[in-house]
């Protein structure tokens, strides 16, 4: 891979997925760990990222660079497959649990029209669903996190424990080479175990730059996820961690 690429690459993961090994780097992107070494040093001094020991952190206006709307616009091809597949899975009357995140967002898309129930965080789902008037909404309450989309805290995790759902789509900013979901939003983790708490099947929705993915907090064990739904080309040792633990797993 050319060095542009590659800088561009570890930039995109970084911003995506928060602390990030060099080993990590390193294993996704084919290529020694100290050819990422001397690359996060120059990602570092142009202000790209920030070098920390073993590895790097996104900028802390990170987040404020890229709003929502350029996430959503990130491998969107991938996510879009995804949500698509994922929609095979909702039948007519269920209750369908829908994490944040811009593949969520996707899924409600496909949504629309159904008769189903739709319970969520995400501000983007409401705005997707708001005015359809087939699909029931159940939005959850909470502190307001704009760079998200997204609802938060006790009152959200409270109103949680009132839902039993069907299945439970649910999001992550990776997944590790042993099959642990991981996450780097702190504000989030407890919410996400909490939905998976409230649903009788859990569905992970992660296009395949995710597998391995990075990331600072554990959310669950494989043996929590009951489907994995990404695309071919996700990391093969990964999602054979995954379905080792039981997952059933999906390939777009």
């Amino acid at each position: 891979m050319l060095q542009r690429l590659r800088h561009a690459e570890i930039t995109r993961r970084v911003r995506t997925s928060g602390a990030t090994s060099v080993r990590d780097l390193a294993t996704q992107l084919g290529v020694s760990p100290s050819t990422i070494r001397r690359d996060l040093e120059v990602l570092d001094r142009d202000g790209t990222l920030r070098r920390v020991r073993g590895g790097a952190l996104p900028c802390a206006d990170a987040d404020a660079e890229r709003p929502f709307a350029d996430v959503a616009a990130t491998d969107e091809q991938d996510k879009e497959a995804v949500a698509t597949r994922a929609a095979e899975l909702v039948r007519d009357g269920d209750v369908v649990l829908l994490d944040i995140g811009t593949t969520t967002m996707c899924l409600a898309r496909r949504l629309r029209g159904r008769r189903v129930i739709v319970v969520t965080s995400s501000l983007a789902v409401l705005d997707v669903l708001r005015s359809d008037p087939v699909v029931e909404l159940l939005l959850l309450g909470g502190m307001l996190r704009r760079p998200y989309h997204s609802l938060v805290g006790v009152l959200t995790e409270a109103a949680l424990c009132q839902v039993v759902a069907d299945r439970l789509f649910l999001g992550a900013s990776g997944v590790r080479p042993d099959g642990q979901l991981v996450d780097t939003t702190i504000a989030e983790v407890p919410l996400k175990r909490s939905m998976i708490s409230a649903a009788r099947q859990v569905v992970l929705l992660a296009d395949r730059h995710k597998f391995p993915g990075t990331g600072a907090l554990r959310v669950c064990g494989p043996e929590d996820v009951d489907v994995v739904v990404t695309n071919e080309g996700a990391d093969e040792p990964t999602l054979r961690a995954c379905a080792a633990a039981g997952a059933e797993v999906l390939l777009t």
